[in-house]
C-alpha cells in the first residue's frame, strides 16, 4: 500500500466520521485532491488509489497534467477542475482541457470560457467564486454580485452552473470557520431557489485545516492537497 493510498484513505475515513457527527449520512461529499506542483506519478498512484478528481491552481502544469493522463492512461477517466485565478490570456487552455471550473468570478471570464469552449465537448461545470471574507488578496466577487453573474453563466450554451466556491480567511477558531462556512451555504440556498430550473448542487469549500466545519455547514466538496501528496515545492510553479 502506497502512502499516498493510506492518506486518501484516512481522509475518506475522517469524512465519513464528521458526516455521522453531522448526521449527514445520506449526503455525499466529494474529496477533490489538489494536485497543483504535484508529478504525475504522484497523481497516478492516487489515481490507482482509486481517486478520480484532480484539482489544479496553474494553466500551463494543469494542461500539460490533462493531456499526459489523456495521452499514456485514458482508462482512468480522470476528472479535471481548474480551481485557480484564470488570466484573460489562458482562458482558451482551461475552456479547451479541463471539466470543471472553480474560480469563474467576472461576467469577462465566462463569457470568454463559454466561447473557447470547443465543439463537441460538453458544457464546462462552473462555479462562482466568492470572496466572503472581504480581503483584497483573495480573488472572488461580493455577495450582491452573485446573482447577476449566475444570471449571464445561465444563459451561456457552453457553461453549466453547478454552485459556489469560496476560500475563506484562514482561521483556527471553529466558531469562526462555521460563521465564514455558514455565510456561504446561505448563499448557496438563495442561488438555488432563485436559479430553480438550473442543476445547483455544489459547494466547494474546506481544506484539510477547516474540512470539518465546512462539512457540518453543508460542503458538497472538500480540496485536500497537502494531506493527500505532502509538501508542495513551488519553485516551478507557473
Amino acid at each position: 500500500m502506497t502512502s499516498i493510498q493510506q492518506n486518501i484513505e484516512q481522509i475518506t475515513s475522517q469524512i465519513e466520521a464528521i458526516k455521522q457527527k453531522c448526521h449527514r449520512t445520506q449526503d455525499t461529499v466529494q474529496l477533490l485532491a489538489v494536485s497543483k506542483t504535484k508529478p504525475v506519478d504522484a497523481i497516478l498512484e492516487a489515481a490507482n488509489a482509486g481517486q478520480r478528481a484532480f484539482g489544479e491552481n496553474y494553466v500551463q502544469e494543469g494542461t500539460e497534467k490533462v493531456a499526459y493522463f489523456a495521452s499514456h492512461h485514458p482508462e482512468l477517466e480522470l476528472e479535471w477542475h481548474f480551481i485557480g485565478p484564470i488570466q484573460s490570456n489562458k482562458s482558451r487552455y482551461v475552456a479547451e482541457n479541463f471539466h470543471w471550473v472553480h474560480s469563474v468570478n467576472k461576467a469577462k471570464l465566462a463569457q470568454r470560457l463559454n466561447d473557447q469552449r470547443p465543439e463537441g465537448l460538453p458544457p464546462l461545470q462552473v462555479l462562482i467564486q466568492v470572496n466572503t471574507s472581504g480581503e483584497t488578496s483573495k480573488s472572488g466577487i461580493n455577495d450582491n454580485e452573485i446573482f447577476s453573474l449566475a444570471e449571464l453563466i445561465s444563459s451561456l450554451p457552453n457553461l453549466t452552473l453547478r454552485g459556489l466556491m469560496s476560500i475563506p480567511a484562514q482561521t483556527s477558531n471553529y466558531e469562526e470557520q462555521l460563521s465564514a462556512f455558514g455565510e456561504l451555504a446561505n448563499l448557496q440556498q438563495t442561488l438555488k431557489n432563485r436559479f430553480s430550473n438550473q442543476q445547483i448542487d455544489t459547494l466547494s469549500m474546506g481544506m484539510s485545516g477547516d474540512m470539518q466545519a465546512a462539512i457540518e455547514s453543508g460542503t458538497t466538496m472538500v480540496r485536500i492537497g497537502t494531506a493527500i501528496f505532502g509538501q508542495r515545492d513551488y519553485s516551478n510553479k507557473q
